[in-house]
């Protein structure tokens, strides 16, 4: 990608009333974020949604110094940038809607292939949850996932320490840009954490520092794991955020239950209770449901009889499951590009049809 380009990309990045979701649907549409400040307004109008303040935002709040001079910081600093269409990009945050137009990475951080999980909880984290956080990371350490959190006190910093001393990829998100560290005291942490994965942020180095970030920065931790865990919460709390963010993401979400006296433990129990989270007691809880425990054995060889009373889409999705093997709801709707919505009501029917069989981990194969 040109620099002229990426530019342009920091230049929508930064508009006012354009998310990352309208960004990406106008790139889309009229082929790169040059074009789209280069396209006429009319033309603009024409598409669905996008309204009188967002094509104003296009037409006057460009500011392609500023972009520039972003672009320079990133260069000096050897930031990694990520546009949501390239392969570096982390596959599962490409899934999600809102996941962010542009993504800055510094590190050392490898995601191919990897078991990528998420650990949050409130910053007043317990002895009981300090303890409980350190043990699962040590019994899930033989699994070698990447552990991501937010890199804040409490809940995120015990879990990335765990990693650390697990020799573990950890990745820590940021609330705002590359240019500090949040909180201070941490530090100390920085290094080791560059070398034994990294850091991710979509903020800006002069993007204001915002309480409302943290929430934002939340759909990043949220979508860049294929499970969300939360050690820890009061009864309102950001990890709760993200905990609904990964249900909205179509993802697990793990909770550790306490007494319903204990007052941080009163989110996780309401997170269990509303069936928003699976009660988590162990590492065998989440290598289990995960499927990361189970033995893949070879299956015989199978024919599906001749597509007798499959609608078409069924007859695509089958076979995509030939090709796809095992796999996971987001990657079929890609392959088969039939909305998720829908494919789960595909997926029902050839599982009543006795075609499709749905396993641990929100994953599918055929039968």
């Amino acid at each position: 990608m040109s620099n002229q380009e990426k530019i342009y990309l920091l230049a929508l990045h930064r508009l006012s009333y354009i998310g990352d979701a309208t960004a990406k649907k106008l790139i889309e549409i009229v082929g790169s974020a040059e074009a789209v400040f280069n396209e006429k307004s009319q033309n603009l109008q024409k598409i669905n949604g996008l309204g009188t303040k967002r094509i104003h935002s296009i037409k006057k709040e460009v500011d392609l110094d500023r972009a520039e001079n972003e672009l320079k910081f990133i260069v000096d600093n050897e930031i990694d940038f990520l546009y949501f269409k390239d392969k570096t990009y982390p596959t599962k945050l490409k899934h999600c809607i809102d996941g962010p137009l542009i993504l800055f990475q510094k590190g050392n951080v490898d995601l191919q292939n990897k078991r990528i999980i998420s650990i949050v909880g409130t910053r007043k984290i317990t002895s009981h949850g300090i303890q409980f956080t350190e043990q699962l990371i040590s019994d899930l350490s033989v699994f070698d996932p990447v552990i991501v959190s937010g890199f804040a006190y409490g809940t995120d910093i015990t879990a990335q320490k765990a990693a650390l001393n697990h020799n573990l990829q950890t990745i820590g998100c940021f609330a705002h840009g590359m240019n500090q560290v949040y909180p201070k005291v941490h530090k100390k942490y920085v290094n080791d954490i560059m070398k034994h994965g990294g850091f991710f942020t979509d903020f800006c180095s002069d993007d204001k520092f915002d309480r409302n970030n943290f929430l934002k920065r939340n759909r990043i931790i949220a979508g860049l794991s294929e499970a969300t865990i939360v050690i820890e919460s009061a009864e309102k709390g950001g990890s709760l955020v993200t905990a609904e963010m990964a249900n909205g993401y179509n993802r697990e979400v793990f909770a550790l239950p306490g007494r319903y006296s204990d007052k941080m433990s009163i989110g996780c129990n309401n997170l269990i209770k509303k069936q928003q989270a699976m009660l988590l007691t162990s590492a065998a809880d989440i290598a289990y449901i995960l499927n990361w425990d189970i033995e893949q054995k070879p299956k015989p060889a199978h024919q599906t009889q001749l597509f007798v009373d499959l609608s078409d889409e069924e007859k695509i999705v089958v076979e995509s499951l030939k090709s796809l093997q095992k796999t996971e709801i987001d990657p079929l709707a890609l392959s088969c590009q039939i909305p998720t919505s829908k494919l789960s009501t595909i997926l029902l029917n050839l599982e009543l049809k006795g075609l499709v069989r749905p396993l641990p981990g929100k994953q599918f194969e055929l039968i």
